[in-house]
């Protein structure tokens, strides 16, 4: 098998997983009613942004659809890590409520464990790593020149 053939598979592997986490994240928030303040619809747009592009760049990968893809990506990891803050202020001031004496020493182990899940928005950053993956060295960027 041509290496040519084996780098497809993997752009379309690759491409294939970020639509699935877009749904899948998608599929998630819905499930977990994540709708009650309006930056809780911040995933729900990058995913759909994520989801478009990545079908645009399937359907025609061309310069434009790759570079459109690249940058949505980028914006998935800045949504993550914006959600990751999110979910940390949101348990640091339910914790500093619950305890409101307590030292931040004392309450940064229970907001790490809170309600809202740390690491969950950190699904977006491995879509967008694996969408920035996907189109490294892409051919319909132009000529590779391999060292």
């Amino acid at each position: 098998m041509s290496t040519g053939v084996i780098e497809r598979r993997i752009r379309l592997l690759l491409l294939i997983l970020v639509a699935a986490i877009c749904v899948g994240t998608v599929t998630e928030l819905i499930l977990r009613k994540h709708t009650g303040e309006t930056i809780q619809f911040v995933p729900f747009v990058v995913s759909g942004l994520g989801l478009l592009s990545v079908i645009a760049v399937l359907v025609r990968p061309q310069a434009t659809t790759i570079w459109v893809l690249r940058g949505v990506m980028v914006l998935a990891i800045g949504a993550s890590l914006l959600g990751m803050w999110e979910h940390l202020e949101t348990n640091y001031n339910f914790e500093s409520e619950m305890r409101p004496n307590a030292a931040f020493t004392d309450v940064i182990v229970p907001t790490l464990m809170g309600a809202a899940p740390l690491l969950a928005p950190g699904i977006l950053a491995l879509g967008g790593v694996l969408g920035l993956a996907a189109t490294y060295y892409h051919p319909a960027l132009g000529k590779r020149t391999d060292a």
